[in-house]
């Protein structure tokens, strides 16, 4: 059986019915947000682990939650969900008329896209427009390509790293001043001019970090396993001594990689 898109809107509406489920009836747009952030990590893992079979039900769970939040509105009388596809197929024509209505224009010119957006939602600034909820790295990221967009970029790979040694030298002397304010701002424009870097040689800050951290905690379990292993115990142990055990740790790790 072919289900398809209107399937879904049926099927939660009679979820959301009088003798409905009691948990889809209690729902709302601000209840929801947990789980709809769940779904998209979910999503983006699948991607990052290349496990397409999980990919293909996490984006059905992740339209579950798209289609729940327009039948919400819905109700209310607001729009409806064909309301956005049609929306979205509008401005994504809208946005490429060279392709859609061959007009001979240079709008898909670096640039114009982001001039566009500006323009098409009355905003004051090309910057306007990232969601606050975004995690800080994400963030940085997405208003750095916007301001890369209307052309506000290093053209050279080493200016980059330039920038970043830069504020590597502001946060040292910040620390010698022992003002934590002024720390805490430089260590935010290192932090800054790294996803600068990231984005410059193409790799996504998020999911770099992200892999770090899952490296690190491999590796320290290994560590504890050991330590374990040979009865040994952290606050016995110099700092020297760990270091040797992490070092040895990660080459044994390395060595199976290889």
């Amino acid at each position: 059986m072919s289900i398809q898109l209107e399937d879904l809107i049926i099927t939660l509406k009679k979820l959301r019915s009088p003798n409905g489920c009691d948990w889809d009836k209690a729902q709302t747009h601000k209840s929801l947000i947990p789980y709809l952030l769940e779904e998209t990590y979910e999503v983006i893992e699948a991607i990052e682990k290349n496990d397409y079979i999980a990919l293909k039900e996490e984006l059905g769970d992740l339209l579950l939650h798209i289609v729940f939040q327009a039948e919400l509105l819905s109700e209310n009388q607001e729009y409806t969900i064909n309301e956005s596809i049609n929306n979205v197929v509008d401005k994504l024509i809208k946005r490429h008329p060279q392709i859609f209505n061959n007009e001979e224009t240079k709008d898909w010119e670096k640039g114009h896209w982001e001039l566009a957006k500006q323009k098409e939602k009355k905003r004051d600034s090309i910057l306007d427009g990232v969601p606050k909820a975004l995690p800080s790295l994400t963030k940085a990221n997405r208003i750095q390509e916007k301001a890369a967009g209307v052309g506000f970029d290093w053209d050279r790979l080493n200016q980059v790293y330039d920038k970043v040694y830069e504020e590597l030298d502001e946060l040292n002397e910040a620390i010698k001043s022992k003002k934590s304010d002024q720390i805490e701002e430089e260590l935010g424009d290192v932090l800054f001019s790294i996803v600068n870097l990231s984005r410059h040689i193409d790799i996504n800050p998020e999911v770099a970090l992200d892999k770090s951290i899952i490296k690190f905690i491999d590796r320290f379990h290994s560590l504890e396993n050991y330590m374990n292993k040979n009865k040994l115990e952290f606050k016995n142990q110099d700092l020297s001594d760990l270091d040797k055990l992490w070092d040895k740790i990660k080459k044994e790790k390395d060595s199976n990689l290889g």
